[in-house]
């Protein structure tokens, strides 16, 4: 939702701030807020005036006629105000049909004055104005608002003038100073509603005295969307629930995982106890579910609202199908078991597979609790991926133990509904699909056959929802089609004196776009639309990317490929491809408004497809100002787009190419729809082909409170069309937009059949309000009920259902109709191309397989959070298992003991540099002084790693562990190397000797004897020292021989690694890794410290080179 009601304290805290800086002169509002925590003691030190001052107290709840409701204590001291604060808190109030308890108040200093001084203010926003309402006389006793105020109408992206506020709303203010006193306030508060992005914002009284104004009772909403731009303004605001409703953790952490998300989780509890659980995917569906759960009366038991949608990850999905099934398994058990509703639409672009898979997992933690509260699930679900989402679901449903049943698009998406309530026999067979585009799925074969028998009557039954007939009376045919674009000319003048004309095609197999945004997924998948609607040439014929200099994309036209021109630049793309008529805009919500704003300067765009949600109001409804001016359509925000088979598709409508097939998207049909929801407008595409000879064009217009086309721009189009036969109308509760198609059908501007149906028919029986998942979706008056809408659609002479399980089956006696009557000739079936399938999607569905390129087993990425070893990486850091225990994991893949741990830091750290004159920091200083970057200069001063820089750790581990696995006496192991010439690795130093020993070593050393288990091969190395420092004092037991003696040790004696594992990492050579690993970061030292010294190219100096030259040239 974006137009969210703030407290009373939160809207006088912003005021405070704000009002006066615009010229207001209003007294600053002083208040105190108190809640159960309250210590009023602290209270009334930290704001004095509570203690020498009359007090008005009253809750702070969003409660609307407080005053009327007896729940305002005036002229109160403070001890007074205490006690009625505490006689009220905490205890059950009942306002209208809610019952709640009173938990927030909020105390003010009581204003002296008379019933004359009282005045009434309202701002108020809708699509095309913002709306000012003042009255003279305000108070609890000002009775019917709209029919007493004086209304001042502020049109979208213009300025109010302190004028028109004296001339138009203080007429009835006959002193001349109360009155500019009076304009100068409203001017005031007007310029802090637009600036503050407020969406309703009431005074009820503003007290004007003499002397000053005081803003005594104050309602307001914000358009939460603008938190990213108002935020530094507004300050930290809390959105109360509405009252009667109390806010639960769950629904914050919910909340929570949505403002961290590109996906849309939503969660209202409803009522804690109740035994009908949902879980549905998408804004829309979840509106419908909801519904039919109260149309079938499980309005009582009804427990939560929510959704998620928009492609959550399986880890999200998972983390919400937990929190609701933890809220269902820890509220008391039910007599008659309880049920789990996961149903959704047919998806446009979530992996099914990947969001069950998260619902699997939550599930199966939860199996024993499920059992315990004899829980049944009933699954229906479409889209992406679908029939593997549905087959795990089934697999599993066979381990649960409790009863599962899973259904697809070949069953009406509400039906289960009506099975899960009783109220519908369960199924025990489906007709399941078992194909995906032309390709059928792995079992599908047997599947197929069993299910042969099944009749296409039945299907059609079950797809389209219950059975019961209606009789369909048809508006009279016209004699010529024509008619029904003549009954539009006068909608066409109106537009057209706007500047805008909405009624012509939008799209045509000609039709070519311009996509804003890297949406490779959804580029791709109108170019598969295209190919298989047999287009000659694709739709896309540009992208607009800001942040990447100008390339070109490579994509599939059918079986080739092709490149499309991406551009950093609009106008560059704008200029080169002439022919574009369609942007569709993937900016997110921060720049979709910019972005649309550039492309409205370019006469050649017609229609603009903005698919980003949570683009703040005032933004989007100066986008449709700018269209109108320029004749643009603009289709959005908060959308999926559109389609028009046969044609063209916007982004990811429709779905996979599975979906496209069965929904028969490819060919035109003769049925056109207008949504608001984006999910439901796949599956109306679902149920109308089911149902008819298919779609011709359906448009998603957006949840948002303001889309830029109206479902009436749409119908009127479709009205025009000679080639669309019947309407269908997919509205929702909240608006007034299905009024004037009410208006329409009575004055014969429609003059096609239109089935009509809005969704949230259940708000009016829930006791407190709740928000839909769509901004829009959110009754402010009876009028705007579903309930009500559906009502007068009915008496407009639209074809209503009774609920939405009906509508298929609603559509299609209509269509049959037409078909008897001669309207309709249904289209002929046209066997689409075939289009192969993108190689990710084939290997999940399990259609091919190939082996892996690469093999990992240290790391994985993929979930919602990092892995190392199988660690979360959260739990790596709260362990704080420090570098060695990141190495423990990544190289070892299991957690190793603290002290080998602490080992592998201490090797780190001594190893980390020796100076510069070594040859690997030689390397390195060398190259950045030539100018090189970090990883070139580094990577030179690794190179020389090697058995005689560094390198030597291998070698030495593996001379010493032979000698001493072969039981050779150090000094017979000392002879032997003699013998064969060879150096002992680990033995020597250039500097250090027996006498200056290497601290280094003795740190290193000390901890090995004092921390390791058994360390035999170190103390077998220091046998070897005493015999070769005997020789010479400098063949010491160096760092390269002690860390790997001790790390042999290590892999030895720690217990975490069998023999064979240990010999295996002393043949792979990774004790070198320690050295290289510490190197490293004395290497970036050198570098960094050569960059701050600012030293210059180097060249050795050639007194320092032997000059060996032949003196004569043979």
């Amino acid at each position: 939702m974006s137009a969210k009601a703030i407290t009373e304290a939160s809207g006088k805290d912003v005021l405070n701030r704000h009002l006066n800086q615009n010229g207001a002169g209003a007294a600053t509002c002083r208040f105190a807020t108190v809640n159960a925590e309250t210590d009023w003691s602290k209270l009334s030190v930290d704001q004095p005036w509570l203690l020498n001052t009359p007090l008005v107290v009253k809750p702070d709840q969003l409660i609307k006629r407080r005053g009327k409701l007896g729940l305002i204590g005036v002229k109160k001291t403070f001890e007074q105000v205490k006690q009625w604060i505490e006689e009220r808190l905490n205890k059950d109030q009942k306002i209208g049909n809610a019952v709640g308890k009173l938990r927030n108040f909020i105390i003010e200093p009581f204003i002296p004055h008379t019933e004359a001084e009282e005045m009434y203010v309202c701002i108020y926003s809708h699509r095309s104005a913002d709306t000012i309402l003042f009255y003279h006389q305000g108070g609890v006793d000002i009775g019917d608002v709209d029919a007493k105020a004086v209304k001042l109408d502020v049109p979208v992206d213009s300025e109010l003038s302190l004028a028109d506020v004296k001339t138009t709303l203080l007429k009835a203010i006959t002193d001349a100073a109360t009155k500019e006193r009076i304009a100068k306030f409203v001017f005031a508060l007007y310029k802090t509603f637009a600036d503050l992005y407020f969406t309703y914002l009431e005074i009820n009284p503003l007290v004007v005295t003499a002397d000053n104004l005081y803003i005594l009772d104050l309602a307001a909403k914000l358009d939460s969307t603008a938190d990213f731009i108002c935020r530094p303004k507004w300050g930290e605001i809390d959105y109360p629930p509405p009252f009667g409703r109390d806010a639960f953790p769950e629904e914050a952490y919910i909340a929570d995982l949505d403002a961290k998300s590109g996906a849309s989780l939503k969660l209202t509890i409803l009522n804690r106890n109740g035994r009908i659980w949902t879980m549905v995917a998408g804004g829309g569906a979840s509106v419908i579910y909801s519904d039919t759960i109260c149309d079938l009366g499980g309005a009582a038991e009804l427990a939560n609202y929510g959704e998620y949608s928009g492609a959550p990850s399986e880890q999200q999905t998972y983390e919400y199908a937990k929190t609701i099934l933890n809220l269902m398994t820890s509220s008391p058990k039910h007599p008659d078991g309880k049920v789990l509703i996961t149903g959704g639409g047919i998806a446009n672009f979530t992996n099914v597979a990947s969001t069950f898979q998260g619902i699997i997992t939550a599930l199966s933690e939860f199996q024993p609790k499920l059992v315990e509260h004899n829980v049944s699930i009933f699954v229906r679900r479409a889209g992406p991926n679908y029939q593997e989402g549905l087959r795990r679901m089934r697999d599993f449903g066979s381990t649960l133990g409790i009863p599962l049943h899973v259904f697809g698009p070949e069953t009406h998406m509400t039906s289960i509904c009506g099975m899960a309530l009783g109220k519908r026999p369960i199924p025990q067979a489906a007709s399941v699909e078992f194909s995906t585009a032309n390709f059928l799925l792995p079992g599908g074969q047997q599947a197929q056959a069993d299910l042969k028998e099944a009749s296409d009557a039945d299907a059609l039954g079950s797809a389209l929802g219950s059975k019961t007939a209606q009789s369909i009376k048809l508006p009279p045919i016209s004699a010529d089609e024509s008619d029904g674009v003549a009954a539009t000319n006068n909608h066409q003048q109106n537009s057209a004196s706007n500047g805008s004309n909405l009624n012509r095609k939008f799209f045509s197999n000609t039709t070519k776009a311009i996509v804003w945004g890297m949406q490779q997924r959804a580029v791709q998948s109108m170019l598969d639309f295209d190919f298989i609607c047999r287009r000659d040439q694709p739709s896309v014929v540009a992208m607009v990317y800001p942040f990447t200099g100008d390339h070109k994309q490579k994509y599939y036209w059918g079986h080739k490929e092709i490149l499309i021109p991406v551009y950093k630049k609009m106008s560059d793309a704008i200029h080169k491809h002439k022919e574009v008529d369609v942007m569709v805009n993937f900016a997110s919500l921060r720049s979709a408004y910019d972005s649309t704003l550039e492309v409205l300067d370019f006469p050649q765009i017609r229609t603009v497809a903005i698919i980003a949600e949570g683009i703040p109001e005032n933004m989007t409804r100066k986008l449709i100002v700018e269209a109108n001016k320029k004749g643009v359509a603009i289709i959005g925000p908060a959308t999926v787009g559109g389609v028009k088979p046969g044609c063209f598709k916007i982004g990811n409508t429709g779905g996979m190419l599975d979906n496209i097939l069965h929904s028969k998207l490819y060919r035109p049909g003769s049925v056109a729809y207008v949504s608001r929801s984006g999910g439901m407008s796949n599956e109306l595409n679902n149920i109308i082909s089911k149902a008819t000879d298919g779609v011709i064009e359906g448009i998603a217009i957006g949840g948002d409170r303001y889309p830029g086309s109206t479902f009436m721009d749409h119908i009127l189009r479709y009205q025009a069309d000679p080639e669309t036969k019947l309407i269908v109308l997919l509205g929702e509760v909240g608006g007034n937009e299905e009024y004037d198609v009410c208006a329409a059908l009575k004055d014969n501007r429609i003059t096609k059949p239109l089935v009509a149906w809005c969704i949230g028919t259940c708000a009016s029986m829930f006791t407190s309000e709740v928000q839909f998942g769509h901004a829009g979706s959110c009754a402010n008056s009876d009028r705007e009920t579903a309930t009500a809408k559906n009502k007068a659609l009915r008496e407009a002479g639209a074809y209503v259902p009774e609920s939405f399980d009906n509508l298929g089956e609603l559509i299609h006696q209509v269509y049959s109709e037409l078909v008897k009557t001669g309207r309709i000739v249904p289209r002929e079936e046209v066997p689409p191309p075939t289009v192969p399938m993108d190689y990710s999607w084939a290997r999940e569905l399990g259609l091919i397989r190939k082996p892996a390129s690469f093999m990992t087993s240290i790391c994985d990425e993929r979930g919602q959070e990092l892995m190392y070893a199988g660690m979360p990486i959260s739990e790596v850091l709260n362990k704080d298992v420090g570098i060695g225990g990141v190495i423990s994991l990544l190289w070892f893949q299991r957690c190793l003991p603290s002290y080998v741990c602490k080992f592998f830091e201490m090797c780190l750290m001594v190893t980390a540099d020796h100076g510069p004159a070594v040859s690997g920091a030689h390397n390195t200083i060398v190259c950045a002084r030539a100018g090189k970057d970090l990883v070139s200069s580094v990577v030179s001063g690794l190179l020389t790693i090697g058995d005689r820089f560094g390198g030597a750790l291998d070698g030495s581990a593996r001379q010493f562990s032979e000698a001493y696995d072969t039981n050779l006496h150090p000094m017979e192991f000392v002879n032997k190397m003699r013998k064969e010439g060879k150096l002992i690795l680990g033995i020597g130093h250039r500097v250090k000797s027996i006498n200056n020993p290497d601290v280094r070593v003795k740190i290193i050393k000390e901890f090995v004897l004092e921390n390791f288990p058994q360390c035999p091969l170190l103390k077998y190395a220091l046998e070897v020292e005493k015999i070769t420092t005997n020789k010479k004092p400098n063949l010491i037991l160096n760092v390269d021989g002690v860390i790997a003696t001790a790390f042999v040790d290590m892999l030895r004696n720690s217990g975490s690694f069998t023999s064979e594992e240990a010999q295996e990492y002393i043949n792979v050579g990774a004790i070198n890794s320690l050295f290289v690993l510490g190197r490293s970061i004395g290497f970036i030292g050198h570098y960094m410290d050569q960059k701050r010294l600012k030293q210059g190219l180097y060249r050795h100096p050639w007194d320092d080179i032997s000059y060996v030259i032949p003196e004569q040239y043979n």
